[in-house]
């Protein structure tokens, strides 16, 4: 039996900041350059920071999104637009040496509880040293979420028939073996999304063949991986932080432009995506069936294909695409509704992830444990009832850090109205003009529906049908509406 010790000492910061990937450590430069004289600390339970580019390894792991818009807008990206995890893990270490915040970042520390105390105005969090397993408290005025919005521990694998009888390997990218080797093998990949598009490509190059196995079609999108106006910036001797800032708006606006097409155009953006794939694919490719959701342009993720990688890899056959679905795994592979057997040495579940609520951390407020399913969202960061949180989550088209900066500028200017206020406390609540207010979902399915949100929704908080109760609105809509939130409008109590 494992002894696990309890380590005594009670350390006190003024912020406790979770999480130490993107938004997490873009919330500590923040808060290091505004508010120099608050303590904090990062905790993050993974051994580096990274987050999700720290724990994907499989071949080719790359971002789906522009590096400027994903980069922070206060360090210049000046690689190419779409970029590899070793890569932005290059980026990140150049963030935390050059603003020195190695020492506030503490690894392999798994925060498991956090008990707000209204007495005492503060949190009381319980973490656990991940390698020793010793336990510690630590107490803070203002916790910090940023523990993205997947559990990064395993992902998610449904349980298909006859699994049990496949005497190959069955591998989720989430958890990619180090030591795998696909090189000369039948390799299958279930899946279509965003880690499908990028994995394909990668192994393709030196297994026997790959195909991907998908239940239903996804839009992809192929852009260079070097932004044309980039390399003509950069060739102009630019200085980087203009050519961030100019790629950064290019981008912004062409994400804003195929989001509103997707609402108020969406068969018009059908048939741009549809029409730029189709000179990418081989001849006779059946591209409704194999590439033409039946969901609306946006609805889920739409793959981006750096210089069209997978599609080269289909039109050089050593990549195939098959639209079905599973009856059955067998002992050599997976035999399909349509009757047709696919053999596999490998099977790949690039199937998606667990959605991980504020961290599965076990939160309480003056000893009533939280369930989030019954508080509401205040501009999708703040929750009624809740007090001193602020959770960072991005978004689903643009960026997720677009929406990560823009949070760590609301909670700066909420700790300067707390100031102002002489509070140590400020926590949403509905006003009397909510209360007859419509309650929908986190997110309205019929905007976004992938599937770890259909699976979870129940579990996180309601949103309301008005300001300042709505979720996650697009990038278009909160440039302008969170700079000017009203912090005094009576949904914030400040004691």
């Amino acid at each position: 039996m494992t002894t696990i010790e309890q380590s005594t000492a009670t350390e006190h910061v003024d912020v406790l900041v979770v999480g130490a990937g993107i938004s997490g450590i873009g919330a500590a430069y923040h808060l290091q350059e505004r508010f120099p004289d608050r303590s904090f600390r990062v905790l993050d339970a993974l051994p580096d920071k990274g987050g999700t580019w720290w724990t994907h390894r499989y071949p080719g792991a790359r971002s789906d999104s522009d590096l400027f818009t994903f980069g922070y807008r206060f360090k210049p990206w000046r690689g190419p637009s779409i970029a590899t995890a070793a890569e932005i893990l290059a980026y990140l270490d150049e963030v935390v040496e050059e603003n020195k915040l190695g020492s506030k970042i503490s690894y392999e520390h798994r925060v498991t509880a956090a008990q707000w105390s209204s007495s005492e105005a503060r949190w009381t969090v319980d973490v656990t040293d991940v390698a020793s397993g010793v336990e510690s408290r630590l107490t803070t005025d203002f916790l910090w979420m940023c523990p993205g919005y997947y559990k990064h521990d395993q992902g998610y694998t449904p349980q298909w028939p006859g699994i049990e009888d496949y005497q190959g390997q069955v591998v989720h990218p989430q958890t990619w073996p180090e030591d795998l080797d696909h090189t000369g093998k039948q390799v299958v990949v279930i899946g279509s999304g965003a880690t499908a598009a990028t994995l394909i490509p990668a192994i393709a190059k030196t297994a026997k063949h790959v195909t991907m196995l998908q239940r239903s079609p996804t839009f992809f999108y192929a852009r260079p991986k070097t932004h044309e106006l980039a390399t003509t910036l950069r060739g102009l001797d630019t200085p980087e932080e203009w050519t961030h800032e100019i790629l950064r708006r290019a981008y912004i606006t062409e994400m804003n432009e195929l989001t509103r097409m997707s609402f108020e155009e969406p068969e018009e953006l059908r048939t741009f995506l549809i029409g730029s794939m189709r000179p990418l694919l081989p001849e006779g490719m059946d591209i409704d069936k194999h590439f033409n959701p039946a969901y609306r342009p946006w609805q889920q993720r739409i793959a981006v294909l750096p210089d069209g990688d997978m599609f080269d890899a289909l039109k050089d056959g050593s990549a195939s695409v098959v639209t079905d679905t599973i009856e059955t795994f067998t002992r050599d592979g997976i035999k399909l509704s349509s009757g047709e057997t696919l053999e596999a040495d490998i099977v790949v579940t690039a199937t998606g992830f667990d959605l991980s609520v504020f961290g599965n951390i076990a939160f309480a407020v003056d000893g009533t444990p939280v369930d989030f399913a019954d508080t509401v969202t205040w501009r999708g960061m703040m929750f009624s009832g809740i007090p001193n949180l602020v959770y960072v989550f991005g978004y689903f088209r643009h960026s997720w850090t677009l929406r990560a900066d823009m949070i760590s500028d609301v909670v700066c200017r909420l700790f300067g109205e707390m100031s102002t206020h002489g509070a140590s406390t400020v926590v949403p609540e509905l006003r009397p003009e909510d209360g007859d207010m419509t309650l929908g979902p986190w997110v309205d399915p019929a905007n976004f529906n992938p599937g770890y949100l259909a699976r979870s929704m129940q579990l996180m908080p309601k949103q309301g049908d008005h300001e300042p109760w709505l979720g996650l609105q697009e990038h278009a809509v909160e440039k302008d509406d969170l700079p000017g939130a009203d912090l005094d409008d009576g949904s914030l109590v400040y004691r």
